[in-house]
């Protein structure tokens, strides 16, 4: 009997339909409550719901009671994302989505991260502490895209898991790949509320998981086959960064890293990937600027046409 009669399988759609509505919301195919209601009609868990009503906490199967049901869903769970700073309901009934949402959308963000975001927003304690605790727990969902304190302390906890020789081997294997995303959508998020040093910030975090080593540590280091050995040598000679490594002579270079033509193919290969980006800025009318009144300046970022392709990041797993 157990192996012929199929075993009935569960909706859980009710267990993150947040992530689902914001995500809907934001490609306007949910614009209104109602809406949120046909969608539901239109899923596996409404077909469940008159099967297994037990299951779904219902009280019948009515007509009535399908549609109270859903009702008090879609509620709940636009409540919670407005709490969550992730959409705007007008008038009791219309939708929109907001930056939180949209950003959270779009990097597949849980909705709970950026509502621990909007805490952090407004300097709340019940903010820092839901997640400092969900940055020490276990949890399947990533911390708070926080601006300044949790920021080094989730670059801590990351880069704990993956710079640090030899890897953890009972580390979960998306920890590395998943940072990225998360660091992203913290730069998204945190440019947007105009913090610049914890964007900064942000930015070298992801750096330094990519390549898997830390900011404090000799730009040498990202080079391929090069040891601490190698790296004592060339500061010695006061070569400390990959331009450096680039600008010198062939004869120069391979004597003082006595690498094999193999390696120093490997060496080349990075150093011709490595971004190369001049800088230059100019004042708008200098001479007319007031003590207290506003600058205009223009930046300008030139880098070098040739596409070379990806980053060389060997410990990075994607």
């Amino acid at each position: 009997k157990f192996l012929y009669e199929p075993l009935p399988v569960e909706s859980h759609l009710d267990h993150c339909m947040h992530d689902h509505f914001n995500a809907e919301i934001v490609t306007k195919t949910i614009e209104n409550k109602q809406d949120a209601v046909d969608y539901l009609t239109w899923t596996f868990l409404y077909r469940r719901m008159t099967q297994n009503p037990n299951y779904y906490n219902l009280q019948g199967v009515s007509h009535r009671h399908l549609s109270d049901h859903l009702s008090e869903l879609v509620e709940q769970t636009l409540s919670d994302l407005e709490q969550s700073k992730c959409i705007s309901i007008e008038d009791e009934m219309d939708v929109a989505p907001l930056n939180l949402g949209m950003i959270a959308a779009y990097y597949y963000i849980n909705y709970t991260t950026i509502e621990l975001d909007s805490l952090f927003q407004m300097g709340s304690p019940q903010g820092r502490g839901e997640g400092e605790e969900n940055l020490s727990g276990p949890t399947d969902h990533p911390p708070s895209h926080n601006p300044i304190g949790l920021l080094g302390h989730q670059g801590m906890e990351l880069a704990r898991g993956h710079p640090a020789p030899p890897p953890d081997p009972y580390l979960p294997p998306s920890s590395s790949s998943q940072a990225i995303r998360l660091i992203q959508a913290c730069v998204d998020v945190l440019s947007s509320n105009g913090w610049l040093s914890p964007a900064l910030a942000a930015m070298e975090l992801a750096q330094m998981v990519t390549q898997a080593m830390w900011s404090k540590d000799s730009y040498l280091k990202q080079l391929p086959h090069f040891t601490s050995e190698h790296i004592k040598r060339c500061t010695d000679k006061g070569v400390e960064s990959v331009f450096d490594i680039m600008e010198m002579e062939d004869e120069e270079r391979n004597a003082l890293l006595q690498l094999s033509e193999a390696q120093i193919a490997d060496v080349a290969r990075f150093c011709n990937r490595y971004p190369n980006i001049e800088l230059s800025y100019e004042v708008v009318e200098k001479e007319s600027i007031r003590s207290g009144g506003p600058v205009v300046v223009l930046v300008q970022l030139e880098r070098e046409e040739e596409v070379t392709g990806p980053v060389i990041a060997p410990l990075f797993p994607q």
